[in-house]
């Protein structure tokens, strides 16, 4: 796989700039996008996630996450402790697809320039040329990103939200599809400064991976005996047809009855007494397309009750905040979502 990203698409209108290259709908796809390419977003996803299994052990739940929030064209924080294949995830992920990738280490020296690039004086021509920084790649990992200054974790935020950068009043494009990884280590806080809610809010998922079992362990060991599984690892799908994917999980069909279901949850956090801060309309937002994301991968055109609350968790955990006395009486944000679950009756869906 080439590791070096093409050169960015300028504008100097201040817009972004057209992608050089139109990406073509999958066989049988119209141009509003029908639910019939479903079956093709399915077969896509299972691709992707039995490639990324040949190196990754044990964490299908997790892979099945990381293609809903691909699919979705959200972003993903990986809160968990050193060691667990976080990188892997991203590096695997690809590989399947064959995307350039890039991965910034985030350290308190790290400037913002670091990571979106810089313009620098030409002697030859005496012009200022734009030299791209990591940002311009199709995955981007932002290892330990709360290492990082406040305002170099902030040079992400329009990436990440506009996949675009702009520089000295230019716009250049990033290549689709864009995706940042970002991992931090909840246990050492020390030096490093904290995601504020409005960052962490952009982010389209957080979840973890957690430890391997003995059984999974084993099986690592085997895996890493003679190669790393990773640089073994071939494309299984382009980028090309991911981005087609993602256009066609925007025609699942969403029943009246399931956006109700959605928004009695998300408003059930904002008035909840053990939470301080609830949903917002983007957290809404991400679980509507979430929602259609898994039940595309699942196969199915249309959206059930299941496939919502099966993303519930890694959408909103972050989304929200505890009261202090909450806090205190043991409360996490995974129990009140549980409860305001059990509150809300579950429209019935025929099939």
């Amino acid at each position: 796989m080439n590791s070096q990203a093409p050169p960015p698409a300028e504008s100097g209108s201040g817009k972004p700039a057209a992608p050089a290259k139109s990406v073509a709908s999958p066989p049988g796809a119209n141009a509003a996008g029908q639910p019939a390419d479903v079956a093709l977003v399915s077969e896509l996803s299972k691709r992707v996630i039995g490639n990324v299994e040949n190196a990754i052990v044990g964490k299908r739940k997790q892979l099945v996450l990381s293609m809903v929030a691909w699919l979705s064209g959200g972003h993903i924080l990986l809160e968990d402790v050193p060691g667990v294949a976080k990188t892997m995830l991203a590096r695997a992920l690809a590989k399947s697809l064959g995307c350039h990738f890039k991965r910034v280490q985030c350290t308190p020296d790290l400037l913002p320039t670091d990571v979106t690039g810089t313009s620098i004086f030409n002697q030859k021509t005496s012009e200022f040329e734009f030299r791209p920084g990591p940002v311009f790649t199709q995955i981007l990992l932002a290892d330990e990103i709360n290492r990082a200054t406040p305002r170099t974790q902030a040079s992400l935020l329009e990436a990440m939200a506009e996949s675009r950068v702009t520089v000295d009043g230019k716009s250049y494009s990033l290549n689709p599809p864009f995706l940042v990884i970002a991992t931090q280590n909840p246990v050492d806080h020390e030096g490093t400064f904290p995601l504020p809610e409005a960052q962490l809010d952009r982010f389209l998922m957080r979840f973890s991976l957690g430890y391997p079992s003995v059984e999974e362990e084993m099986r690592m060991l085997d895996l890493l005996q003679f190669q790393h599984p990773v640089d073994a690892m071939t494309s299984v799908a382009t980028a090309e047809q991911l981005v087609a994917a993602q256009k066609a999980i925007r025609a699942v069909h969403v029943d009246p009855r399931v956006r109700h279901y959605l928004l009695q949850i998300v408003h059930q956090t904002r008035h909840n007494d053990n939470l301080a801060l609830g949903g917002s309309p983007r957290a809404t937002i991400a679980l509507f397309r979430c929602a259609q994301a898994m039940a595309a991968i699942r196969g199915r055109a249309y959206v059930l009750p299941d496939d919502v609350k099966k993303i519930i968790a890694p959408v909103m955990n972050h989304r929200l905040i505890l009261r202090p006395e909450s806090r205190l009486r043991k409360l996490t944000t995974e129990k009140v979502l549980e409860e305001i679950l059990g509150e809300i009756a579950v429209p019935t869906i025929s099939t």
